[in-house]
């Protein structure tokens, strides 16, 4: 357990201050094939029902709402930009217009997509394949003064997974993240823009990723804010022999865990429980005040 460090992240004129206490992004998928069973593009009107799920999510708790239209589970199917457009812009420009107290998260890596995200409103683009992250996506996120999530990761979806050897696990992530972020920061964006993500099961064995959780403390290095990823993820999973509708329970414990180690903003589905459990580990971090 470790002392958090507090930041003051801004995005389009939004503060969030992390630190004092965790930051809960909720997941809307408007996919066909979420690796969790809550993809929205399974509904006719799957814009009415994403808005309501993010809605819902806001009212329980959640800080930021994270909207995706391509699916990043291992050997996932390539999305064209324009059928990302055409299932997630509708989404985040009436989330926007209904809720508009709500930080509003575009989950993509394509300069396309994050462009007409941001015109619609987002306020962050959160590029999970950032190792590939295109000067003109970057120079968007600057323009509009947004912020940024930098996600570990190597290849691709379809790929990643055989590349998850690594000779010294924790040093080579913070080796490789330092890296975007030096990138990102040359195209002009500014510290107080951008978080970072270790990149939970994204070119990482199970071992890997609770090795991550267990020595997150090491990316405070980076003197960024750290978000972390692991609601019902395959880890969890393979450890408890569970279905992802099952995985609550691990989800919650690696949560608690992450926050526990320095996790300042945790991305999951189940706002209520998991609002109640980084409630308490706060309260653990800060002595109970």
């Amino acid at each position: 357990m470790i002392k958090r460090r507090c930041f003051n992240f801004t995005a389009r004129g939004r503060l969030l201050s992390l630190g004092k206490s965790t930051a809960l992004m909720g997941i809307v998928n408007v996919t066909p094939d979420s690796f969790s069973g809550d993809g929205q593009l399974r509904h006719k009107d799957f814009i009415s029902q994403a808005v309501a799920r993010a809605a819902g999510m806001v009212d329980q708790g959640a800080h930021i709402i994270d909207i995706g239209g391509e699916s990043t589970r291992p050997g996932a199917s390539v999305v064209t930009a324009q059928e990302e457009v055409r299932r997630v812009i509708p989404v985040i420009a009436s989330l926007v217009a209904a809720r508009r107290e709500v930080i509003v998260s575009v989950d993509t890596s394509k300069a396309l997509v994050a462009k007409e995200a941001l015109i619609a409103g987002a306020h962050i683009v959160n590029v999970v394949q950032s190792h590939k992250v295109s000067e003109g996506l970057l120079k968007l996120v600057r323009s509009f003064e947004a912020g940024i999530v930098l996600m570990h990761m190597r290849g691709t979806p379809r790929t990643m997974q055989a590349m998850s050897q690594y000779q010294r696990l924790v040093p080579e992530i913070i080796l490789e993240l330092e890296r975007i972020v030096k990138v990102a920061c040359s195209a002009g964006l500014e510290r107080r823009q951008i978080i970072i993500d270790p990149g939970i099961g994204f070119a990482k064995s199970a071992q890997d990723n609770f090795m991550l959780i267990r020595e997150l403390g090491r990316f405070k290095s980076l003197a960024l804010p750290i978000l972390i990823g692991v609601s019902r993820k395959s880890f969890i999973g393979k450890l408890l022999d569970v279905d992802p509708v099952e995985r609550l329970f691990g989800s919650v414990a690696a949560v608690v865990a992450s926050v526990l180690e320095g996790a300042h903003i945790v991305r999951v589905h189940d706002i209520v429980q998991m609002k109640q459990a980084v409630s308490v580990a706060d309260a653990v971090l800060s002595g109970g005040t």
